[in-house]
Parts: structure tokens; sequence; C-alpha cells
């Protein structure tokens, strides 16, 4: 064999080794787990701007949102799920499906604008939502709530995005302490989870929306802070979510920094690393 014909093969091995490696990831991440950076402060404090996790895929089943979105402007590649996992699109159905639970922390496909979102499940189908005076209320009852102090964080820029975070104290300069009222919920069935509230919003005062069957009602936990189901679809926000869209549930954090990049390693967050969520 020529030394032009061993340089050829060399390459081509390495193709056939990159393509694999490739597919191989390709499956991975559709059928099990799909990596998620937390690019928002609406989820605080339970996850942070700069979490990174794993959505757990298996937990509800497959549907056509189960595929990743393949998004590069730049390179004019603009590949939606369906476009890959179409096959699975079936009347707001799923395949090896599983309910979800209340309280669950899941990563749903937006209707509208097909990005990804992570909120808390809250309202089940068949359920009746409303926020009066700050206060989650399910089917006519409030949902328990204790007051837990003050969650507190740095006023400075946060996450690649480099956004500020919004205090009930404000004014606030920066590098002073920015305060938010923090309380532990009790949803029915007994998940407990930690809610921040910055003052008296609009969204802290609701109608009553009632989730029709087959969907769902999600909050963010920085409630004041949250574009969710409280806002329709056509506002940005979540809407009532059908189950077919439904990509996975968030289990644990694997990773956190609190710098614009994971490179930063002198803003890694230590105690976050494996943490579980609640």
């Amino acid at each position: 064999m020529t030394a032009k014909a061993t340089v050829g093969s060399s390459i081509l091995e390495t193709v056939k080794t990159i393509v694999y490696a490739l597919l191989i990831a390709g499956v991975f991440r559709t059928l099990f787990f799909q990596p998620f950076w937390i690019p928002s402060g609406s989820m605080k404090e339970t996850l942070l701007i700069g979490d990174f996790l794993f959505v757990n895929k298996m937990a509800y089943g497959y549907s056509s949102a189960s595929c990743p979105s393949l998004k590069f402007p730049g390179l004019g590649v603009d590949i939606d799920s369906s476009d890959i996992c179409g096959f699975l699109d079936g009347d707001n159905s799923r395949i090896l499906a599983s309910e979800p639970e209340r309280g669950d922390v899941v990563v749903f496909r937006h209707p509208v604008n097909q990005n990804d979102f992570i909120k808390r499940l809250v309202g089940m189908p068949g359920d009746k939502i409303q926020v009066k005076n700050g206060v989650l209320h399910i089917n006519g009852a409030a949902v328990a709530l204790q007051d837990a102090g003050d969650f507190e964080e740095i006023m400075a820029p946060q996450g690649p995005a480099g956004s500020y975070p919004l205090c009930e104290n404000a004014p606030v300069g920066e590098g002073a302490v920015c305060k938010k009222s923090r309380q532990i919920e009790t949803l029915p069935g007994g998940s407990q989870h930690v809610v921040l509230n910055i003052g008296n919003q609009g969204m802290d005062h609701t109608g009553v929306y009632q989730v029709p069957d087959g969907h769902y009602f999600f909050m963010g936990d920085n409630r004041d802070n949250s574009s969710d189901s409280r806002l329709p679809q056509s506002a940005g926000g979540g809407g009532f979510v059908p189950f077919e869209n439904l990509i996975g549930r968030a289990d644990r954090i694997m990773f956190s920094s609190a710098g614009r990049s994971m490179l930063f390693f002198w803003t890694w967050r230590g105690d976050r690393f494996f943490k579980g969520i609640e």
C-alpha cells in the first residue's frame, strides 16, 4: 500500500469515527438525556442562571418534541424537532407514555415559538388554577405557604446575557445585596419547594384558568419574574401546554457556573454539583 493510500484510508477512518460518534450522541440525546443550560432567573432559587443539567427524556415517554431542534442561523440551519420526529406526531399522544406528577420540574417545547422552557408543573388536566394576592389556588383552595426568610444575591450581571436580578428591596446599587421574600410552598399531594416574591405584580392577581384535558399548567418558582402559563402563548407565555410538548423531567444539577462562561473556573458553584432538584 502506498503512502498516499495509507493517508486516504486514515482520513476515511477518522471521518467514519466522527460520524459514528455523532450518531451515537444523537441517539443518546433523543432517547435518554438532553443537556440544558439555565438561561434565566425564572426558577430561582431552585435553579440558578448557569446551572447545567440533564433532562430525563424517559420519564414521560416520547413524542415529536423528544427530538432535538438544530438551529444555527449563521449557517442557515433551521431544523425543527418535528422535521426529524414528525412520525411521532399523533393527536397529543406519546409512545411509552407516563403521566407527569404535580410538582415536577419539566422542560417542554413552547407550542408557538418552539423554544424550550423549564418550569414547575402546578396544574393537572381538569384543574382550576388562580393566583390571588400572590398565592396560588388550585381548585378553589389556597396552597400552603410557610415563610422562610429572604433569598439574597449580589446585584451584578448574571450569566452570558449579563442580566441583572430584580429585587424586593430596590433600588439596589451594583455590588449590594438584592433580596426577595422566600416561602416554602406545598402543593396538593405533598410536593414542597421554595418560591420567591418581589412585590405586588400584575400576575399576582389572575382570573381562573381551566386546564383542558391533555394539557398542563406551569409556573416559575420566581413568581414575579417568570413568563409561564399565566400568560397566553401569543404573549410569550407558556399557556396551556399539550402532553405531546413535554420533553422530560429535570432531576439533578450536574454543574453550575455563576460567570459568563463555564470556562471561568473561579465562578463555579461547588455546592451545586450533582445537586438534586426538588
